[in-house]
């Protein structure tokens, strides 16, 4: 079986999701620009930085999925699909995609974004399987909690394995793995596939790759 993942922030997307949806809500007038953009762009900087508090983050971007409901929700983020997320969407990564979608037996997207800001993206896509941070349901409504494990880190690595259990194998049984991905962060995971390729990388995860001899491409 070959098992093909994909990063989405920063790897096929020329941006980053979670990012986007924050500022696009403060642009809505939906949440305060003061407080919320500032906070926004320090963790955006611990993250790139590898020092992100993801329970803390979490705590903060999953907030404002709790004080509205599902359909207010899932307008806006109709919008922002179209407004902020398709044109960061290059041709190369939809190509990259489609090949791969064509030959692997195993596709999916592997993300610490939550999940409703990523599944319609990965839909956009045509990716069939999403691995991301769950946000915690309650009666139709997000409690603003974290329901599982965070795909963030070794997190991803939990949460892979937990995916490959439920299609009936495991990592080191497959014939071929490969990992795309951006971010320094992803370095857990990329040391325990195959194939590891580094996207677009940060200047951390492309001093690695160069070392290890992993493949760097660009998809901007």
């Amino acid at each position: 079986m070959n098992l093909v993942l994909f990063d989405l922030d920063n790897t096929l997307l020329a941006g980053d999701s979670d990012y986007e949806w924050g500022q696009f809500l403060i642009a809505k007038g939906v949440i305060d620009r003061a407080h919320h953009e500032a906070r926004n762009r320090a963790f955006y900087e611990d993250y790139k930085a590898g020092r992100l508090d993801i329970h803390a983050f979490l705590a903060f971007a999953l907030r404002p999925l709790a004080t509205h409901p599902r359909d207010q929700l899932d307008a806006w983020h109709a919008e922002y699909l179209e407004t902020r997320i398709r044109p960061m969407i290059t041709s190369a990564a939809r190509d990259l995609v489609k090949r791969h979608l064509d030959t692997a037996d195993l596709v999916a997207v592997i993300t610490a974004t939550n999940r409703f800001v990523t599944a319609p993206i990965v839909r956009e896509f045509g990716i069939p399987h999403l691995i991301a941070t769950e946000p915690e349901e309650k009666g139709g409504r997000f409690t603003g909690e974290v329901a599982g494990t965070p795909c963030f880190r070794e997190g991803k690595i939990t949460r892979l394995e937990q995916f490959l259990d439920a299609h009936g194998t495991r990592l080191d049984c497959l014939d071929n793995s490969r990992f795309y991905s951006d971010s320094l962060n992803d370095l857990p995971l990329l040391e325990k596939v195959k194939h590891p390729v580094a996207v677009d990388p940060d200047p951390t995860l492309r001093v690695h790759a160069e070392t290890r001899g992993w493949p760097v491409i660009s998809l901007r």
